[in-house]
């Protein structure tokens, strides 16, 4: 992440704001959810150079066993040099709160540090869930206990020391380059993984818990432990597959294309409007073309000759193993191990996250009567890409209870 800039500076309750202090806030809040965006190759766009920048590397020669050999005084052919690229494109992303006079005269808290802090913790998860996402949508895919598909995980698929060790195989057998060796820390792949992850692996007792050698070696921010040449870092904020969609029919009634149901929760109403989303009523697949939380309908793209009866399950199946008679699926987590430079991080100019305080009466007549005062946070400009997919690997798997 770049460095966070400072504030403009206005007037309130007749005081110079301090910036430093406010950007000092904001800072902390954001520092508690970043893991995700520390590792990744940095770039940074110059002011007036465009919204996207393009990675860049040489691609390997081929090897066979006579490609090199020579023969007594023949020139051979020269090879050719090529370059593999990945483009990507940034985004802003910001939020603000409003302020009263009479809040901020009143209230015991300090109203605008305290927004402050909240904002940087809430756009530092934002920067964190964009780089995470970014790092999950690679094709290097391992899954535990050797299932072939995501929908057959179960909770007794358990990160173990097994799968540990081999991703640490295909990583070397990719030629992923591995962190450390020039900063005093012997060369290591990073994995970054959810506390319910960590929580089994470390009964396994080849775990080394960083106790063991935090006084030899300098540590990563939430660093707990290595095993096998792998450094574990732990986030709250890893990525895990939850089923979105599980409920009731309500009412249906035959040749319609909208079912009531019993509920229908946020996680369900993101899922539901994503394009092309497709549902399982019963035993058979829908595709879904809207949803009403308010109304808790659901409109398929084609009407239902016969009606459907209520209380069938209505649900998706983009988690783990279904349960065949409650239809619930198992959560599915996604662990990463990555070696140096599979993936990274852009910001704009070299300042991803600014704050920014309004004093009240700076509206101008908008603000008649100086009430109201704002303090908001912008991400100027950020994104994330895979730049080597055999270098990171997703592990998904199940946890234990």
């Amino acid at each position: 992440m770049a460095n966070f800039t400072n504030t403009t500076g206005n007037t309130v309750a007749g005081t110079k704001l301090n910036k430093t202090f406010f950007d000092r806030q904001l800072l902390e809040g954001a520092r508690t959810r970043l893991v995700h965006a520390q590792y990744g190759q940095k770039r940074h766009i110059p002011p007036n150079n465009g919204k996207r920048v393009e990675f860049r590397r040489w691609n390997l020669f081929d090897i066979d066993q006579t490609m090199c050999a020579l023969t007594e005084g023949v020139t051979p052919d020269g090879q050719t040099l090529s370059q593999s690229s990945v483009e990507a494109e940034v985004s802003q992303y910001g939020a603000y709160v409003e302020i009263s006079d009479l809040l901020e005269q009143t209230a015991y808290e300090q109203v605008l540090s305290d927004s402050a802090e909240l904002l940087g913790e809430q756009l530092g998860t934002v920067v964190e869930w964009i780089t995470r996402d970014a790092m999950c949508a690679g094709n290097n895919v391992q899954r535990a206990g050797g299932k072939t598909a995501r929908s057959e995980l179960t909770s007794a698929d358990t990160l173990t020391v097994d799968e540990i060790r081999r991703a640490v195989r295909t990583l070397k057998k990719a030629k992923a380059r591995p962190f450390g060796g020039k900063d005093g820390r012997k060369q290591h792949f990073i994995c970054i993984c959810s506390p319910d992850a960590t929580y089994d692996l470390q009964e396994d007792p080849l775990w080394q818990d960083v106790s063991k050698y935090a006084a030899k070696e300098q540590l990563y921010t939430g660093e707990i432990g290595m095993l096998f040449g792998v450094v574990f870092i732990e986030s709250t904020e890893a990525k895990v597959i939850r089923q979105a969609v599980h409920t009731k029919v309500a009412a249906h009634s035959a040749s319609s294309a909208v079912v009531t149901v019993d509920e229908i929760t946020a996680e369900a109403e993101a899922f539901l409007s994503k394009a092309g989303a497709k549902v399982m009523i019963g035993a058979e697949e829908y595709e879904v073309s809207g949803v009403d939380r308010a109304a808790k309908t659901i409109t398929l793209a084609s009407a239902v000759s016969t009606a459907i009866p209520a209380d069938t399950y209505v649900y998706s199946t983009e988690a783990g193993k279904l349960d065949n008679t409650t239809k619930t699926a198992d959560d599915v987590h996604m662990t990463l191990v990555f070696g140096k430079d599979a993936y990274g991080v852009i910001d704009l100019g070299g300042g991803a996250i600014t704050t920014i305080i309004k004093g009240r009466g700076s509206a101008g007549t908008d603000d008649p009567l100086d009430q109201r005062a704002t303090v908001g946070a912008k991400v100027m400009a950020y994104t994330a890409t895979i730049l080597n997919d055999l270098w990171l690997l997703r592990i998904e798997h199940g946890v234990s209870a």
